[in-house]
């Protein structure tokens, strides 16, 4: 589910196209507000921001906004690698319209509970803004985690060793590095949990023959070595998980020195 075996980027977007519009929001973004500093850039961010006291204001946007603006370069791409790695195989189980439908109700989960437990939300001058994907993609996780407590049947033991260990990791670096949003992560991950008996309703176990049979390439013939392939990409699974683990080690080290 989560081994990229894509044969090029514009497979990718052929397959995942929701996913990979998120993805290339993230990236205009934060090339206009960050990369290029844009005059426009700077409005959009402005309106975009989550910033409570706004939000109490009646400015409600401000609760599905934050979820495509970024705090740096490495925020972005962190959450941009999350939704890669994470995204497609939702996609594909739920279709494009129940998959954009269910990140932006766990996105905007997160930030409600942001919103509700910010005690400084009436307060403009001591509340803290926020930004970035990492809520909706804490609610991935949770719907992932419901699918491999009451759905098995959609989902390998292989990739629930892999959500679990990325999740737990993740749950810990949210507690353990500073400014970090745990609301929204915390929130985030129970959106995707309580939305996991609805939202796969009627869902699929992820195929990429089934990509490739929607997309009509038929090009690929009876393959003898399927087996071995198929132990090569258990072996790459693991291989992943511990290449995962590195990456939020190292996140995490940089954030406990203030680098990030």
């Amino acid at each position: 589910m989560f081994i990229r075996n894509e044969r090029s980027i514009g497979e990718f977007v052929r397959f995942y196209p929701v996913v990979s519009i998120l993805v290339i929001i993230h990236i205009v973004l934060y090339t206009i507000i960050d990369l290029l500093a844009l005059q426009i850039g700077e409005q959009i961010y402005a309106w975009g921001i989550g910033f409570n006291p706004l939000i109490a204001e009646g400015e409600y946007w401000r609760i599905i906004t934050p979820m495509f603006l970024h705090a740096g370069f490495m925020h972005m791409l962190f959450n941009s690698f999350a939704l890669v790695l994470f995204g497609p195989a939702l996609e594909q189980m739920l279709g494009k319209f129940k998959f954009i439908l269910a990140y932006l109700l766990v996105g905007v989960a997160g930030n409600i509970g942001t919103f509700l437990l910010d005690p400084n939300r009436m307060e403009p001058f001591l509340s803290t803004p926020h930004v970035g994907a990492s809520g909706a993609i804490y609610g991935l996780f949770g719907i992932y985690i419901y699918m491999a407590v009451f759905r098995k049947d959609l989902i390998d033991p292989a990739s629930v060793q892999i959500v679990m260990v990325i999740f737990i990791i993740g749950m810990l670096m949210t507690f353990l590095r500073p400014g970090i949003n745990i609301s929204a992560h915390v929130f985030g991950f129970i959106g995707g949990f309580a939305l996991g008996p609805i939202i796969l309703t009627g869902a699929q176990p992820f195929s990429m023959w089934r990509n490739r049979r929607m997309h009509k390439d038929d090009s690929v013939q009876f393959d003898p070595n399927r087996w071995y392939k198929k132990q090569r990409r258990k072996e790459n699974a693991k291989t992943l998980i511990w290449i995962l683990l590195g990456i939020l080690v190292v996140f995490g080290i940089l954030g406990r020195l203030n680098i990030l």
